[in-house]
């Protein structure tokens, strides 16, 4: 799946030289939390978030610091900070270093840029143009397409059996060999010895999640290596 395919095109942008004022209403009137910005070309100039706004004057939250570092800032960065916390164009505060991705950009490395810099939304671009906004909310729906719906076909219990067995084959943390599946009724029952109690809830996911299975009857037991017992489910 790419990039493209997921985005959400009609995109809210606001100008570098509109009013901050104005781009604070369109975010609360469109219950977003960030804006793309735009120059006169339509191309991506960066990109006006809640957090770029944490620290105004208006609100009495400009960083305060002790004098003594204050000395040992630069006049120049001083400046910055001060149109940061006091300027009213969204040029003036938005965030310039923008991550942005491509419309062909695969998804898994949509999420992984959107891990790696800790973003909530990352822009879509395309001829330096923009083209479209991915957010957490486009990922939830493209999860929502693609989630299975409840399998209402008749599955024998020998090709239930068959199909938990072998995803649990598939699975590097499945201690495969000691752990029967029995299936009744398009019952699955998971029976057996499991070393790492964290592999109980795996293999309980991975037999529901076989089309046709009904439910998961979880009889494994743990054996914890430093008290040599054996506990129960």
């Amino acid at each position: 799946m790419k990039a493209a395919e997921i985005m959400t095109r009609a995109v809210v942008t606001v100008p570098e030289n509109a009013l901050l004022v104005d781009a604070v209403r369109l975010m609360l009137g469109q219950h977003i939390s960030g804006l793309p910005v735009v120059d006169t070309a339509g191309r991506l100039a960066g990109i006006l978030t809640e957090g770029d706004l944490l620290r105004r004057a208006e609100t009495g939250t400009e960083r305060r610091r002790p004098r003594w570092v204050e000395f040992l800032r630069s006049p120049g960065q001083q400046a910055e900070e001060y149109v940061r916390t006091h300027g009213r164009r969204v040029g003036q505060i938005m965030t310039r270093d923008v991550v942005s991705v491509a419309e062909s950009t695969p998804l898994d490395e949509v999420v992984e840029t959107m891990e790696r810099h800790r973003i909530r939304r990352v822009p879509v671009t395309g001829d330096g143009r923009l083209v479209g906004m991915i957010s957490r909310a486009d990922l939830l729906r493209a999860l929502l397409r693609e989630m299975p719906a409840p399998d209402s076909d008749t599955h024998s219990d020998l090709t239930l059996r068959q199909a938990i067995e072998a995803e649990l084959s598939a699975q590097p943390w499945s201690s495969r060999s000691n752990v029967t599946v029995v299936v009744v009724d398009g019952v699955a029952n998971l029976e057996g010895v499991i070393y790492d109690e964290r592999a109980r809830a795996a293999m309980c996911v991975a037999a529901e999640n076989v089309p046709g299975v009904k439910e998961v009857h979880d009889h494994l037991e743990f054996y914890d290596p430093n008290s040599g017992l054996i506990y129960g489910p």
